[in-house]
């Protein structure tokens, strides 16, 4: 029932109530306004008054839908994006013409009659009547906006709308008593300004405000006479008299709402027959709407931002909360965008990889000891159309990426050798390293073994890679027969619990395999993951989650709760200064030479795939973090021989020679005036070898040297290796270097002759 006053008996506002409800049902609407028959929505008559005291008391007003900002770290606009394209305003902010134009053609005794017109109702009754049909209608600006608050609630939900705009009994006794409730607690001028913020005026437009931007270019509170005119007159059915695809139509109806200006008196006669023989002046504004509209090619970073929303439980429990919120909009999003670092990675990218190429490529920077995701961008722009995405290259399956990632080759080695070290490996461990050989069998897993039951055989990128070779030479010149034997000998298991402490899962969200393939880069990980695993080596050894926001205002200026980054320490520190001095030797000296930054110490791993189908470069400095990418963006992929890209041809792509290249400018530009900060380097030699001497007659007797191509060698420090039967050293000698030599074998005092086709020592 409804709230009683004090003294017992029901307010004015609920007697009222009860009357209409019981008036409507009895007749005016029924009769008027041609709705269904009472029995068919299951409202009796006599039932009709208790029915309306069960109607909730309070409307539920939700926040309107707005638009939402994203912005970089600057504060600057990434993009807008809304489900309705909406900017509140208060009434002082709308045109007084606006305002007059509204009433005068909607409900001109709005402000002399309460939430419902009767006479309205009796005129709208007679003209029906006259008509045979229902040409006119009795509802008040306030029983539209209680309608339109219905329509606000179901959002998108396309049955839900329907159900809000039906027209039936049961609805128009809802919107009654609700706008009896309205009128009583907001007042005129509180529902004129609702209204105006809430109503639809066509062209993705939604209140008074985005109407004006988007058919006159200026805000609301800047509308001439004959503007505000031709919006008032949108509201009644804003297809029909879209000015911009029915002009004509347009014009007559801003002309009508002008007539009803002067005939209210709101305006004079001859005003209104000035302001219709004006042209519609429009000034139309294209919807910029979503992440397709970012500059910088920052969209995929944009779209990432609205699936960290989709998908954290931050921002609500269920993932339909969290649409709803999103849908709501009124946000302001601070992202962890450097516009700096965005525009580099931009430049580099269209530098080098053009957008109608075969091949695409991807790029993400992250910030190591922070996780934020400070670039991201791609060659196939945001879009629709020819050579566009919307599929974020960059980005796991969950979060709008490929299906399945894209193999790292390569690039995973480096997960292997810290995985190694961690298993109390040296970062001089020395492996035969054949240019060709079986997998070695049986392998330990995390639930067992792996067994070499296809004889599976694994070889190097060049006949000439045999070894024996050490880790900091396998890694610079990425054999493959290396990291095979060293997997192999520490067990699987260490290597994917290594790379899940790095954040590494499957861009499908599948787990890893356990097989010893996994080291050279078998299975499929996106961009995003290798950046900011590679950005664990440079916060020396603890990995942390990427995040992209950085704080969040909602409407009203309230701040809202965002995911944080995690930081957790994947290994010692003593490993990740041992893995960023091998890398470092990979841009200096190795595959990655084409790579490295000019004036600031950098390291990184080239990786190019079976049938090159795919080649990276992911690299870092001790403040920055970069993957690069470069393959088909297709389920087919591009086989990357005899190719062009960027306009370079090439036989065969590496890792070293489109992605590197692409990895240094975008990282260069992203580095520009930040501090050129080291790494903490570890000596790395074999404690056990006596270093041949400088003396080119090789009499050994200044140690340390590293001119051993001219040298003698150390004694045989790896009795387990065979030397091959051309090579002559000395007495339990080492062979001498790739020049040869009289080389004195041992301690100096070996008496052997170095070969020419020696080893070289490393």
């Amino acid at each position: 029932m409804g709230n009683k006053r004090s003294g017992g008996g029901l307010s004015s506002a609920q007697q009222a109530a009860k009357f209409l409800g019981v008036s409507v049902l009895a007749g005016a609407v029924l009769a008027g306004l041609a709705l269904p028959a009472v029995g068919a929505i299951g409202l009796a008559a006599k039932g009709t008054v208790e029915q309306f005291d069960e109607i909730p008391a309070n409307l539920k007003r939700p926040p309107l839908s707005e638009r939402t900002t994203i912005l970089d770290a600057n504060g600057g606009e990434i993009a807008k994006v809304y489900s309705r394209d909406r900017t509140i305003v208060k009434l002082k902010d709308i045109s007084p013409y606006m305002r007059k134009a509204i009433v005068a053609i909607e409900d001109a005794r709005f402000y002399e009659h309460g939430a419902i017109d009767l006479k309205g109702v009796l005129r709208a009754l007679n003209e029906n009547a006259q008509d045979g049909g229902v040409s006119q209608g009795a509802s008040t600006l306030t029983q539209q906006y209680v309608k339109n608050v219905f329509v606000e609630e179901a959002g998108n939900n396309e049955k839900a709308v329907a159900k809000a705009q039906k027209q039936s009994i049961g609805r128009k006794i809802k919107e009654l008593k609700y706008a009896i409730q309205v009128e009583k607690e907001l007042g005129k001028k509180l529902i004129l300004q609702n209204y105006l913020n809430i109503t639809f005026f066509g062209q993705q437009a939604y209140g008074i405000e985005a109407a004006s931007q988007r058919y006159f270019s200026k805000h609301a509170k800047d509308l001439k006479l004959e503007e505000a005119a031709l919006l008032a007159g949108l509201v009644q059915s804003p297809s029909r008299y879209d000015p911009v695809n029915a002009p004509q139509v347009a014009k007559a109806r801003r002309d009508t709402v002008l007539q009803r200006m002067a005939e209210v008196k709101d305006i004079t006669q001859a005003q209104a027959d000035a302001a219709k023989k004006k042209p519609l002046g429009l000034k139309v504004s294209s919807p910029k709407n979503g992440c397709i509209t970012a500059v910088d090619g920052a969209g995929f970073f944009c779209d990432y931002v609205r699936a960290v929303f989709l998908n954290d439980p931050v921002f609500g429990k269920t993932r339909e909360e969290r649409s709803k919120r999103w849908d709501r909009g009124g946000l302001t999003i601070r992202t962890t965008l450097d516009p700096k670092a965005q525009k580099s990675v931009q430049n580099s990218i269209k530098a080098h990889v053009y957008q109608d190429d075969p091949v695409a490529t991807a790029v993400t920077l992250v910030e190591p000891g922070t996780g934020k995701v400070v670039a991201m961008g791609q060659s196939k722009p945001y879009g629709f159309g020819t050579n566009e995405l919307t599929i974020n290259l960059s980005a796991d399956k969950a979060m709008g990426g490929s299906n399945y990632g894209f193999q790292v080759g390569s690039t995973f080695k480096p997960i292997t050798a810290a995985a190694a070290l961690e298993q109390g490996k040296k970062p001089y461990q020395r492996y035969s390293s054949p240019y060709k050989m079986d997998y070695p069998s049986p392998v330990s897993t995390c639930n067992g073994s792996w067994s070499n039951s296809e004889g599976s055989t694994v070889e190097n990128e060049d006949i000439s890679e045999k070894g024996p070779y050490g880790m900091k030479e396998a890694l610079a010149k990425s054999i493959n027969t290396y990291f095979v034997q060293l997997i192999s000998d520490i067990g699987v298991c260490p290597v994917t619990e290594m790379a899940a402490k790095m954040g590494m899962q499957r861009a499908d969200g599948q787990k890893l395999n356990q097989v010893p393939s996994l080291t050279l880069g078998s299975e499929g990980f996106s961009p995003l993951t290798m950046a900011g695993a590679y950005a664990t080596f440079a916060n020396r050894g603890v990995y942390c989650t990427p995040v992209f926001i950085e704080s969040i205002t909602g409407p009203g200026g309230k701040d809202l709760e965002v995911p944080k980054s995690s930081c957790t320490r994947a290994m010692s520190e003593k490993t990740a200064d041992t893995m960023n001095t091998l890398l470092r030797g990979v841009v200096e000296d190795g595959t990655g030479k084409k790579a490295g930054l000019d004036n600031r110490p950098s390291a990184g791993k080239t990786g190019t795939t079976d049938e090159r189908k795919a080649a990276w470069f992911v690299g870092y400095t001790p403040n920055l973090a970069g993957a690069v990418w470069v393959g088909g963006s297709g389920s087919k992929g591009v086989e990357m021989e005899n190719i062009r890209i960027g306009g370079v041809f090439h036989d065969k792509v590496y890792g070293a020679d489109t992605p590197g290249p692409i990895w240094r400018d975008a990282m260069t530009g992203a580095l520009e005036g930040k501090p050129a900060e080291d790494f903490v380097n570890v000596p790395i030699k074999d404690p056990s070898a006596k270093k041949p001497g400088r003396d080119d007659n090789g009499n050994g007797d200044k140690p340390g040297g590293d001119n051993g191509g001219n040298n003698g060698g150390p004694d045989n420090p790896w009795p387990d290796i065979t030397l091959p039967p051309d090579v002559i050293g000395g007495d339990d000698g080492w062979p001498g270097g790739n020049r040869g030599g009289n080389g004195n074998g041992g301690n100096g005092n070996g008496n052997g002759n170095g070969n020419s086709n020696g080893w070289n020592f490393p």
